[in-house]
């Protein structure tokens, strides 16, 4: 299967989170944050979104930083994934 999102969305494959911190120090899987950070693995087309031109600012493949509490998480094929609105990621990362 494929997710395709429609309008402003956008599909992220979260990071895995740090097991160890700088230090050496070794966290346990219930205390470790979940990373913001995430690969594009898909993104909607754009265009039209309430009245408004969205031109797309991401592609597949981008390496991008998005907010804490944003979209939601969908497994897929025992994957799991964030399909978030494009307003809703903060920055590319290069």
């Amino acid at each position: 299967m494929k997710l395709v999102p429609l309008g402003d969305r956008v599909v992220l494959k979260q990071f895995e989170a740090e097991e160890t911190t700088k230090s050496g120090i070794i966290i346990a899987s219930k205390a470790q944050e979940k990373p913001q950070e995430a690969e594009v693995i898909a993104v909607g087309p754009g265009g039209m979104v309430d009245g408004k031109e969205v031109v797309m600012q991401v592609k597949v493949g981008d390496k991008v930083i998005y907010s804490k509490y944003a979209g939601n998480e969908v497994k897929l094929d025992d994957q799991e994934y964030i399909i978030v609105k494009q307003s809703d990621i903060l920055a590319i990362v290069e």
